[in-house]
């Protein structure tokens, strides 16, 4: 069992790598659509990645979601409302990227645990930890730092965490599998971006037909591209803990940040640099924070098992955790 254990939690360490991996890759790839513009890309991609989910689940048959879903209108409104936000995201990404702005997208992923949390407090009214409340305080010092560097606020950086972070807190409350979910999400993109396509098509502007089969080959592979991570996220989620995922996600943003600096050679003038300073000290303190507050659960976890050992009695009515979370409850995300 132990090995099985071990060799579960490879093979999600594995996944987990590969899918922050592609993430943070990913600009490489939508220059290679050129001389498609980021409207044109992102319509190819809500189809192409319908298409691709689709026949995955139809090789899996894993309708039944589906069914239940179109009977319940209000959760069928929260998967509308996923889609309007997660196409602003992926168009304003795609947008920055093909516009010479790779680093200021990948600020909006190093921000965005910093938003999710914010929006936690603003809008579900959680109570934070005071390491958590400094790491927010120290992100928006970075924010002001930006703007003054930059002479306005970062618009893409902050467009791209609200909306990510929107789109997770939506996702939350829909409670769908991540495929299923690219499922529902596309299959309401899909009719406006097929119009907006045949649009161009018919105005003489689309780039599919004209620039060849290998341009139309890369822009059909936008679904895998959009799917391929979200499969190997969902394999490793099952299979290796929250804080070891809540780690991984910052590879996608140094990945982003990297290709920035190193391959588009991006300028990275003193005041950007210390805003990402700050940006980093945030996240440094976010998962010490994190990590710390895991031991703390595991370790209320073990007395509480040894204390129900020697009563005989439940063991999640034995003790509290030390913040106040029941020791049979998920410990909260500081993210």
């Amino acid at each position: 069992m132990a090995g099985e254990s071990r060799s579960e939690r490879r093979t999600g360490l594995l996944n987990g790598f590969a899918a922050y991996g592609m993430w943070g890759l990913v600009p490489l790839f939508w220059p290679l659509l050129k001389p498609a513009g980021a409207m044109e890309i992102l319509a190819h991609r809500m189809v192409w990645s319908l298409v691709f989910v689709a026949a995955a689940l139809l090789v899996v048959r894993r309708w039944a979601w589906a069914g239940e879903l179109l009977r319940q209108p209000g959760r069928l409104a929260l998967v509308a409302v996923a889609a309007g936000v997660i196409t602003v995201n992926w168009g304003v990404y795609i947008w920055a990227v093909n516009s010479g702005h790779v680093v200021e997208a990948s600020l909006g992923y190093f921000i965005n645990p910093l938003v999710t949390i914010a929006m936690g407090v603003l809008l579900l009214k959680e109570r934070l930890r005071p390491v958590q409340w400094l790491a927010v305080g120290v992100g928006f010092a970075a924010v002001v730092v930006l703007t003054v560097g930059y002479g306005q606020p970062p618009w893409i950086s902050l467009c791209l965490a609200f909306s990510f972070a929107t789109y997770g807190l939506v996702k939350k409350k829909v409670n769908l599998g991540g495929v299923e979910s690219l499922a529902a999400e596309t299959a309401i993109q899909f009719l406006p971006a097929l119009g907006y396509l045949l649009w161009l098509s018919a105005h003489g502007d689309a780039s599919f037909a004209s620039e060849g089969a290998g341009h139309a080959a890369l822009l059909a592979s936008t679904g895998a591209v959009t799917a391929l991570p979200l499969v190997c996220f969902g394999a490793a989620a099952i299979r290796v803990p929250l804080s070891t995922l809540g780690l991984l996600q910052y590879l996608a943003p140094v990945f982003q940040f990297l290709l920035g600096i190193l391959y588009f050679h991006e300028a990275m003038p003193p005041e950007r640099w210390a805003g990402f300073a700050l940006v980093w000290l945030a996240l440094a303190l976010l998962t010490w924070d994190a990590l710390r507050t895991a031991r703390r659960t595991a370790r209320a976890l073990a007395v509480a098992a040894a204390a129900a050992t020697a009563a005989a009695v439940p063991v999640d009515t034995v003790v509290r955790q030390p913040d106040g979370v029941a020791s049979g409850q998920e410990p909260e995300p500081a993210s």
